[in-house]
């Protein structure tokens, strides 16, 4: 029997933030998915760069290990969980915030479920339910279901 294949996942920053940074519980779920492999999370360089440079913000760079290393580390798990592509088109369904546009474009292009706590983001739910895309925020009660059908059980596993 073949297994099913990876639900594509696209993250926004502060999303990536909770999973690496943060080590947030509500990120159990997506961790356990991108573990077993069940999801694939997809980025582009750019993204990688944005993180890169959030990562020395002070807000964030206080919260990693007092070690030289510590954002390298960062990256470098960044680089082990997801699965680089290729910058997207523009998408249809335009975002108000033109840093996220990037996450948009990247989740309509391979009609991945995209979460963010954007609210910007959050707003283009039913645009983008009607091009394929789930948007999704890991503290809302119903995006849980989502992440189950990406990793084959409970989001909070």
């Amino acid at each position: 029997m073949l297994d099913a294949p990876a639900c594509p996942l696209v993250l926004d920053t502060n999303i990536v933030l909770d999973l690496l940074v943060f080590d947030d519980p509500a990120v159990r779920g997506l961790r356990a998915a991108l573990d077993r492999a069940s999801a694939r999370w997809l980025v582009t360089a750019g993204m990688r760069d944005e993180l890169a440079r959030v990562l020395s913000y002070p807000q964030v760079a206080s919260r990693l290990p007092a070690v030289p290393q510590a954002a390298h580390a960062v990256l470098e798990r960044f680089d082990r969980l997801s699965h680089s592509v290729a910058v997207a088109p523009l998408a249809p369904v335009r975002c108000s915030d033109r840093d996220d546009q990037i996450f948009v474009d990247l989740a309509v292009a391979h009609r991945a479920t995209l979460l963010s706590k954007d609210r910007q983001v959050l707003r283009l739910r039913r645009r983008l339910a009607g091009l394929g895309v789930h948007v999704g925020s890991l503290s809302e009660a119903r995006f849980p279901a989502g992440l189950a059908a990406c990793s084959g059980g409970p989001a909070s596993g």
